[in-house]
């Protein structure tokens, strides 16, 4: 007599059972992730900008150049204003390497990058806003509501 080896259907419907019910209650859990990895792009992007524009102002300060005079970071020439990084693309974003995921545009006095891929991008950014005088330091604000 040859014996057969396998799963029974009632085996198999079973397994398939557990799974469906272990991905009822993973999927939801893990659903809120790419909102979890947006907002810490956006606060990765912060540390960085402030990074940049603390080097450029030592740069400058050891230097000891005029308040507007630019400084070269990494072979780049970065825009100064107030002895920090101008709000233009020649200012902030020349002290970054790399903002693949955001676009960078001046709005008004501030240079805001934003996040391409989030659901609200308006709402998914960072706004760098430059010394207002040599006494003063920049800024550097995240928004996260639309991320």
């Amino acid at each position: 007599m040859q014996r057969q080896s396998g799963f029974t259907l009632i085996e198999l419907i079973t397994v398939i059972v557990i799974l469906g019910v272990l991905a009822a209650f993973a999927v939801p859990r893990f659903s809120g992730l790419e909102t979890q990895a947006r907002v810490s792009a956006v606060n990765a992007l912060a540390g960085s900008v402030r990074s940049g524009a603390a080097l450029a102002h030592a740069i400058w300060l050891a230097n000891g150049a005029a308040s507007n005079a630019s400084v070269t970071m990494e072979g780049a020439t970065v825009a100064m204003t107030f002895s920090y990084p101008s709000a233009l693309s020649t200012g902030i974003e020349a002290t970054l390497q790399d903002i693949t995921g955001f676009t960078g545009a001046v709005a008004s006095a501030t240079y805001v990058f934003t996040f391409t891929g989030a659901p609200t991008a308006a709402s998914c950014k960072v706004t760098y806003t430059p010394a207002a005088s040599l006494t003063a330091a920049p800024s550097v604000a995240t928004t996260t509501g639309g991320c």
